[in-house]
């Protein structure tokens, strides 16, 4: 690591590759959704609720009114509830790259404020979307002039096919732990189970971890570092209590649809079949707020007029991929300020 400032002119001149490479992903991007006939949206950044993921952390400020009053508001994580609204509204193909922030996030693949590449299908499987994703990283690579994605000294070829793994059969391959005997049969976890199997796996967690924190760290530790090595992974059917927003498969509801596609061990993006019942999503975001008060003492208000909207809004499916990440694989920059115009100091 440097101690340049990224300002000066000879690392600016280093960085520079990159950063056009990244305006020419961007680039051709907006031009397959143009093809596609997608409408690029603008959702507004400042929000009433942030997202209601019990692990996502948000920065607050105070909007006030002309009558002195503030009014408490949040920077968004995620462009999606706003986005599901205009699905409700009738738009049927929308796609939007939004800044977003994430607070308690910084490293080499995370910056506390990122551009986020989210868009939406109505009336459409949300297996197309693991399509669209594999076509996007085909065309960065394309445009910044390699076939190959890379990172930490991994390859990924993003011509070659896809492997499609769903979590469980990861959890089996990798870790040896038989994920959906710890879920029961309506999807609610079972912890002990957890713990027993990670234990025997020789995973280490604390005594107050719940269900969510071991599998995070069996994902984390076991799972991921095999995921996008050589082919792009999508790894399938995530269990039921770690898909908040999706739908639950219709043929085992401990699993739901929702795939993370991985390349060279980084997570790229995160799809979804959408879950449109108001009563369910209202239940799932309470419960999520219930964790997050109980791990970290907070809680965020709930999008009432997004829940609202959901009794309109279609079928659908979306996906959110990180743009930085994706240009950063693509250029093989090994930090994702290199990608970055101006990192956030």
């Amino acid at each position: 690591m440097t101690d340049t400032p990224w300002w000066s002119p000879e690392r600016h001149a280093d960085r520079r590759p990159a950063l056009l490479a990244r305006g020419r992903i961007q680039a051709a991007i907006r031009g397959w959704f143009a093809e596609e006939d997608f409408v690029e949206v603008d959702p507004p950044a400042l929000v009433t609720s942030p997202g209601n993921e019990a692990h996502l952390h948000a920065f607050a400020t105070d909007a006030i009114g002309n009558d002195g009053v503030a009014r408490r508001m949040y920077l968004h994580t995620s462009p999606e509830f706003a986005m599901k609204k205009l699905l409700a509204a009738g738009e049927p193909r929308i796609a939007a790259f939004c800044h977003v922030w994430r607070n308690r996030e910084r490293g080499p693949r995370h910056s506390p404020e990122f551009t986020m590449l989210e868009w939406y299908r109505a009336g459409e499987d949300y297996a197309v979307l693991m399509e669209d994703t594999a076509r996007m990283l085909q065309l960065a690579c394309e445009a910044a002039g390699t076939r190959h994605l890379g990172h930490a000294g991994q390859h990924c070829d993003p011509f070659a096919p896809v492997e499609r793994v769903s979590v469980a059969e990861a959890f089996a391959a990798h870790a040896g732990i038989d994920l959906l005997s710890t879920l029961a049969p309506g999807g609610a976890p079972d912890r002990a189970a957890l713990a027993v199997q990670a234990e025997a796996a020789g995973i280490g967690f604390a005594a107050d971890d719940g269900w969510s924190d071991i599998f995070s760290r069996v994902l984390v530790e076991r799972v991921e570092p095999h995921l996008g090595r050589g082919r792009i992974t999508v790894l399938d059917r995530y269990p039921a209590a770690e898909a908040a927003l999706a739908r639950t498969c219709a043929d085992d509801p401990r699993e739901a649809e929702r795939f993370e596609l991985y390349a060279c061990g980084v997570e790229l993006a995160n799809g979804f079949g959408e879950l449109t019942d108001p009563v369910e999503q209202r239940r799932r975001f309470e419960a999520e707020m219930d964790e997050k008060e109980r791990l970290y003492g907070e809680r965020y208000p709930l999008d009432e007029e997004f829940l609202a909207a959901l009794a309109f809004m279609p079928p659908a499916s979306g996906i959110a991929l990180g743009f930085d990440r994706l240009a950063m694989l693509a250029t093989a920059a090994p930090r994702i300020e290199d990608v970055l115009w101006v990192p956030v100091a």
